[in-house]
This record gives C-alpha cells, structure tokens and sequence, in this order.
C-alpha cells in the first residue's frame, strides 16, 4: 500500500471516528453537549484535527444527518419490500419512518429539524436522501393517480414528520399515536 493510499485510508478512518463520537454523543445527551472540544476529548485528538475534516459543529451534524439518511433510507426499503401488497406497503413504510424517528432523536433532529448545511429539494441533494425519498414515492405511486408524485410523497412525508415530531414534543397525545397514523396510511393507501 502506498504512502498516499494510507494517508487517505487513515484519514477516512478518523473522519468517521468523529462522525461516530458526535452521533453517540448526541443520542446519549444531546446536540448541546456536542462540542468541538468535547468531540477531540473523546477521540483523542487535538480541535485543529477536527477543523482539518469539518469546518465546525454545523458540518459535523450535516455528516451525522446523512448517515442517518442512509439508514433511514434502508429501513424504508427494507419496509416496502417485505409488504404484501400496496396498501401494505405504504403502513409498514410509515411505521418504519416513525420508529426512525422515535429510536434515534438526535439523528433525526440533525435531519429534519435542526439547521444543517444540506440542500434539500434541489438538483444538489446528497444521494442517500434522494433515495430515501424515491422510496417514499414509490410507496405512494399506486394512490397518486394523476396527481404529480413529487408533491404526493411531499405530503405523505410532510404527515409523517408532523406526527413525530408533534407527538415528541408533547404537542399530541402519545396514546391516540396508532390512530393518528392509521388514518394517514388510510389517506394513502389504495
């Protein structure tokens, strides 16, 4: 292996170690204990190693974001693939998102609700986010009739998110949750 190809090897392996102490870190007490000091601390690296990957805490938490688009993008294929049938589909995929959602919160914040550098709704958007969303529309392609896609998807995903983070925040009742989400498959469902 060439020097090149270890410096390179070596320095994915650290940019992944931070990504890694951050999402931990978050999942275990939050984005406000996340620190560019706190991160090198856990590490064992200086903060100048850190800015050498990110730029500061935002890109940090935008890197953790994609991950989390990834996974969140598996579960949702995973979910649509294993349905029976349409209608099936769209409940095991909006029961997969929530169960996302409620598992990793931190993750889903830096996702969804917290100000990360990522491009959303553009030609730019990063892959694994743009394929979690493919998957939403073609969850939803067999109701969407001939209603464009783009903005059915947009709503079932719109509905989704309301209902999470609603439900987290205290502003629904967690007890009427399953209710709440079986009447928004129902919307969606052939």
């Amino acid at each position: 292996m060439s020097t090149q190809a270890r410096r390179e090897r070596e320095r994915a392996e650290r940019e992944q170690a931070i990504i890694a102490a951050a999402r931990d870190l978050a999942l275990a007490e939050g984005w406000d204990a996340v620190t560019t000091r706190r991160l090198a601390a856990e590490i064992e690296y200086s903060q100048p190693v850190l800015y050498s990957h990110f730029k500061g805490k935002d890109a940090i938490m935008a890197a953790v974001a994609v991950e989390g688009f990834a996974e969140l993008a598996t579960a949702v294929v995973s979910a649509r693939a294993s349905a029976a049938d349409p209608r099936q589909a769209v409940a095991d995929v909006a029961a997969a998102y929530v169960t996302f959602a409620l598992q990793r919160p931190a993750i889903y914040d830096a996702m969804f609700t917290l100000a990360v550098d990522l491009p959303f709704a553009s030609q730019d958007v990063p892959t694994d986010l743009a394929r979690g969303f493919a998957e939403l529309a073609e969850t939803v392609r067999p109701v969407a009739g001939d209603d464009d896609l783009e903005t059915v998807t947009e709503t079932f995903w719109a509905g989704l998110h309301g209902l999470v983070t609603l439900m987290r925040s205290g502003r629904l009742r967690r007890a009427d949750h399953e209710r709440r989400l079986a009447v928004l498959v129902g919307r969606f469902s052939p």
